[in-house]
């Protein structure tokens, strides 16, 4: 174990090393009765409603894309394979939902049997959902460690995988309640329904949602797995804290505090969804601040060993352990030498990023792929007139395009929140 609590990163997913692990037939097995069980109720949707579940489709998949591009990026450094990000997906979309739907109601009929009708319908989605839901969830995270043990090399990892499970239930859960509502409608096959819920499960609450319940469990099976240096009740503890920390989050934002507290209208919708959704995404923004950071002082201090200003500057070691500081690189490169710079920086700064794990491993840095593609972008940098991919100081145009953006992001909130009517 290293100082940082990260392991050094393991070689890429060999298919034939897969079948021989009894885990990934099981979970194979799983996605496919799950994915069996989802397309039963995909088939129901669609012939009695098809417009309106083609349409839930097509809006949530489009959802999907930016969160999978924001997941997939935060571990730069030490990138997950798309493999394993795929299957933590699929667990969550086909697994985790078809057996959370009619748990979680069966869950809350016995709640309605053993206490009251009323409580039921209070606090059932509240008590039964969270229940059903996260170890649902938290089981695709372990079913990553069982297939592939060796590519969960830090607590960030943990938060990776947990967030892509999160996200195929999240993005599945949506298309159910939206295609639901307009069976609630009782209008036929109408879009209105699915629209309204887009906007509020996934444009309004889709940023404090299942993603980031699922990935603060991730980083508990994270802690588990890597922290050998501590004990195992230690270990359990702590992992156990985070389902339950995902857990509590969850049934906040179920709960029905808050429902009429606030008035109604768009400030008190957007009152209520901050102050249940706020704490639990900035808890996890921290989170994972602080396991990036150390991941990144783990893999940077590999490449700082190299020494080779052809290889990595020191401006660059300064850039690389930081996303902003990476896209201010990329954006300084494009202001003072274009578009081809830009790329090049970009593909330099990747190329580091996998020399860095090949050094994890024990790998000579100075040879290789890796290396030569290193020298090939610093050769077309040069070429280019901008030779090394650090970041320049903040541009008038940059800070005006934030400002703009931040504009039209509040706009479209506004119209979101006044479209449905703080209902």
């Amino acid at each position: 174990m290293t100082p940082t609590a990260v392991r050094p990163a393991a070689d890429g997913i060999r298919a034939s090393g897969l079948l021989e692990v009894p885990a990934f037939w099981v979970v194979t097995a799983l996605l496919a009765v799950g994915a069996g069980r989802m397309a039963q109720v995909a088939g129901r949707f669609v012939e009695a409603y098809p417009k309106a579940t083609v349409t839930a489709v097509v809006l949530f998949a489009l959802l999907a894309v930016p969160f999978w591009v924001v997941v997939s990026e935060l571990d730069f450094l030490e990138r997950e394979p798309t493999e394993l990000l795929v299957v933590a997906f699929a667990w969550g979309a086909v697994v985790a939902t078809s057996v959370s739907i009619p748990a979680s109601a069966a869950l809350e009929d016995l709640i309605a049997k053993l206490w009251s009708p009323h409580l039921a319908a209070d606090w059932g989605a509240a008590l039964a959902g969270p229940a059903v839901e996260e170890i649902a969830k938290t089981l695709g995270v372990v079913a990553i460690v069982l297939i592939a043990r060796a590519q969960v090399n830090s607590v960030l990892d943990g938060v990776v995988y947990g967030a892509m499970v999160g996200l195929g239930f999240q993005i599945v859960e949506n298309i159910v309640f939206a295609v639901g509502n307009v069976a609630l409608a009782g209008q036929g096959d109408h879009l209105q329904p699915v629209i309204e819920t887009f906007l509020l499960r996934g444009f309004l609450s889709g940023v404090w949602s299942h993603t980031l319940f699922s990935a603060l469990a991730g980083a508990g099976i994270g802690y588990l797995v890597l922290h050998r240096d501590r004990t195992a009740g230690h270990r359990i503890g702590v992992a156990a804290l985070a389902v339950l920390g995902a857990w509590a989050s969850h049934m906040l934002w179920n709960s029905p505090l808050l429902s009429d507290g606030l008035g109604n209208g768009p400030l008190a919708l957007l009152g209520v969804l901050l102050l249940k959704g706020l704490p639990p995404l900035l808890l996890i923004l921290w989170l994972v601040r602080h396991v990036h950071d150390r991941e990144a002082d783990f893999y940077v201090g590999q490449l700082a060993t190299l020494r080779d200003p052809e290889l990595i500057t020191a401006g660059e070691l300064a850039v690389l352990g930081s996303g902003a500081r990476r896209a201010a690189a990329r954006r300084h490169a494009g202001a003072q030498a274009g578009r081809r710079a830009r790329i090049a920086v970009r593909r330099l700064q990747r190329a580091q990023a996998r020399l860095a794990v090949e050094l994890s491993r024990g790998r000579d840095g100075t040879t290789g792929h890796r290396a030569d593609e290193i020298r090939r972008q610093r050769d077309l940098m040069v070429l280019l007139g901008h030779a090394d991919g650090v970041a320049g100081p903040r541009s008038w145009q940059h800070t005006a395009w934030t400002v703009l953006s931040t504009v039209v992001a509040i706009a479209v909130l506004w119209v979101a929140l006044s479209a449905l009517g703080g209902a």
